[in-house]
């Protein structure tokens, strides 16, 4: 599975599980962390605990294991997929990080044909 299609089956499983504001930042030429930032929203702390359980069960059934996880306590979970990082934000985090005004020169893909539609 390529790096994108990595971030793109993650924004979808985001997006299945109600994650708000979901994008997808490919940030392959400004850094070496990783190929692509997936940022998302939850609506509470339980909301976003829910967001980063769903991805990890759901990359697992693929096969992909994260390498690291972070802050299952706070506010931002970070899931690291190697290539893909996958922010998880409650709303007070979110505008405090900010992540895409961070990477405000990274490339936003556009995923608006793989979200549904409310």
């Amino acid at each position: 599975m390529t790096s994108l299609e990595k971030a793109k089956n993650i924004a979808k499983i985001l997006d299945s599980k109600k994650a708000e504001n979901i994008n997808v930042i490919k940030t392959k030429e400004l850094t070496v962390v990783a190929d692509y930032f997936v940022v998302a929203g939850g609506t509470s702390s339980t909301h976003v605990r829910a967001l980063a359980g769903e991805v990890e069960d759901s990359m697992k059934a693929l096969g992909v294991e994260p390498d690291h996880i972070e802050g299952r306590a706070t506010g931002w979970i970070l899931l690291d997929y190697g290539s893909v990082l996958v922010h998880v934000f409650d709303p007070q985090s979110r505008e405090y990080y900010n992540i895409e005004r961070l990477w405000n020169d990274a490339e936003s893909i556009d995923i608006s044909d793989i979200l549904t539609e409310n």
